[in-house]
């Protein structure tokens, strides 16, 4: 047996297509260990750290939620309203409609998170979200998001498919 493996691997097609294969392999293996939730069918997802409390607020509770705030997603890469006023301590439920072609999809977050994020789509562009403050929505249909707002500031929240928030699909969520 050691004298047919020697002969394979000097085989340099074989090799290099050996070589290719455990490469491949072991990216597969490393993109599917790095999160923690799949999405039925949809390649990785990306659980954050809205499953808690965070600077902009927490998962809201539907039942509480006073206002209901539709958000409409274009191809033009922008959101309709691009800015929304709330209260402090307001619980939101957001609908955001995809009148595009494409998917999109809603993110809240900081300026800062939703730009990291975005990096980490753009190695992952198949990623899905796991997590209550983030939607992803198919043409024609449309998501929602039910938010608990508890400080006070200016939050954003954008599109993170590869190209989406490149081309400025970032909104603003202003709590007072």
């Amino acid at each position: 047996m050691p004298d047919l493996l020697e002969k394979l691997l000097k085989n340099q097609p074989f090799a290099a297509a050996l070589l290719c294969a455990a490469a491949l392999f072991a990216t597969a293996a490393q993109a599917d260990g790095g999160h923690d939730h799949g999405h039925a069918g949809h390649g990785a997802s990306h659980a954050s750290a809205h499953d808690g409390d965070t600077p902009y607020g927490r998962p809201g509770d539907a039942a509480k939620a006073r206002r209901t705030v539709h958000v409409v997603m274009s191809d033009t890469m922008r959101f309709d309203p691009a800015t929304i006023t709330v209260r402090r301590g307001e619980t939101v439920r957001f609908v955001a409609a995809n009148g595009g072609r494409l998917e999109h999809e809603l993110v809240l977050g900081t300026a800062a998170s939703l730009k990291a994020h975005a990096e980490e789509m753009r190695a992952m562009p198949d990623m899905q979200h796991a997590d209550p403050g983030a939607v992803r929505v198919a043409p024609g249909a449309s998501g929602e998001i039910v938010w608990q707002f508890t400080e006070a500031g200016s939050f954003d929240f954008a599109c993170l498919i590869p190209g989406h928030f490149e081309a400025g699909m970032v909104g603003k969520v202003v709590v007072r």
